[in-house]
């Protein structure tokens, strides 16, 4: 039997769209950027799996002049805890000074007191009588809502105030405060804000666009499940292609697990005939949900944040600059359906 080889590069899909900016994310920023005055500190989550794709430069040019704490969450879905693991986390670290940084996992009682610590002793340090906001950003669906349940959870012992859920744009509109933390001799303590999750105005990097995709930042309807199940197999074959075993023997062809799995778990339209778009969407739910391994999409070395730190201007494209792509992207599809119609 031949040896098997897995992919070592993705092929580049043009066709991809490239952007997920809706209406209720501008006018969420927009929000953001005419409270910030009252705002002590920015907390901005981005998720372990993607530390560099999760990155949205339009945090730091709106929210500029407030403090920064970066949370890395869904940290159990990324970290196998291993030394790699530990090398990346300190290379995050020091990309990211002079912000702080932690890593965090919303089920970890232990992560979640860390982010409190911190926002306890930044609200020390401010010495406020009337209490310290802090207010929750990020990308949609990197958990922001989730953390802040966490903090709430621990810190005050009270129940759920922020619906989550598995698909991006669950919080569509700025939250009221939320207490995370006691107040000591009377004060009014800790309060945090949640927010709408806010998508990069355009994503120049079709591969970004794909990882963000796999991790549920933006809808699964908007790029096709396959293409999404495909690249999901490139990295499990580079992961470990055992971890699909039970459904087939490695291979780089989506098609063929698609299928297998189709009829290994009765995902089988009428006639017998295997759905292949509901395998892909129970596949990536899996992955999603730790139970195909736990991996890093993105490459964090050295040289690649070096390049993340050169290209950072390009990924904080303006918002009238996105507009005007998405626009024109637009026409081109139009332009092509009409064609096909004709």
């Amino acid at each position: 039997m031949a040896t098997f080889v897995p992919r070592q590069v993705f092929p580049s899909l043009n066709s991809l769209p490239r952007s997920y900016f809706l209406g209720h994310h501008k006018a969420g920023l927009d929000k953001m950027t005419t409270m910030l005055s009252q705002i002590d500190l920015v907390i901005e989550c981005r998720d372990y799996r993607i530390p560099l794709s999760s990155r949205n430069p339009l945090f730091e040019e709106n929210l500029a002049g407030r403090e920064r704490l970066i949370v890395y969450t869904k940290q159990d879905l990324g970290r196998a805890g291993q030394q790699n693991d530990r090398n990346r986390e300190r290379l995050i670290q020091d990309f990211q000074r002079p912000s702080t940084v932690l890593f965090s996992d919303y089920k970890d009682k232990s992560s979640v007191r860390k982010v409190l610590e911190f926002a306890r002793a930044h609200a020390a340090a401010a010495n406020s009588l009337t209490g310290s906001r802090m207010m929750v950003v990020g990308m949609p669906n990197v958990g922001k809502s989730s953390l802040l349940n966490a903090l709430r959870g621990v810190g005050v012992h009270k129940g759920k105030v922020a619906h989550t859920g598995a698909q991006p744009g669950v919080t569509r509109k700025i939250g009221t405060t939320v207490k995370i933390i006691e107040g000591d001799e009377g004060g009014e303590g800790v309060y945090l804000i949640d927010t709408p999750g806010v998508f990069i105005p355009y994503v120049p990097d079709t591969e970004a666009m794909l990882k963000l995709a796999l991790c549920g930042s933006v809808k699964d309807t908007i790029i096709a499940p396959t293409t999404l199940a495909d690249y999901l197999l490139f990295h499990l074959n580079l992961y470990d292609p055992s971890v699909y075993g039970e459904y087939e023997p490695p291979t780089n062809d989506v098609v063929q697990l698609l299928d297998a799995l189709a009829r290994k778990t009765g995902r089988l339209q009428k006639g017998g005939t295997p759905d292949l778009e509901a395998s892909a969407l129970w596949l990536i739910q899996r992955w999603r949900n730790g139970h195909l391994g736990r991996f890093v999409l993105d490459e964090v070395t050295p040289a690649a944040l070096e390049a993340e730190r050169r290209e950072s201007s390009s990924l904080g494209v303006s918002l009238s600059q996105g507009r005007k792509m998405m626009k024109e992207l637009r026409k081109e599809k139009s332009r092509q359906k009409h064609l096909r119609s004709q």
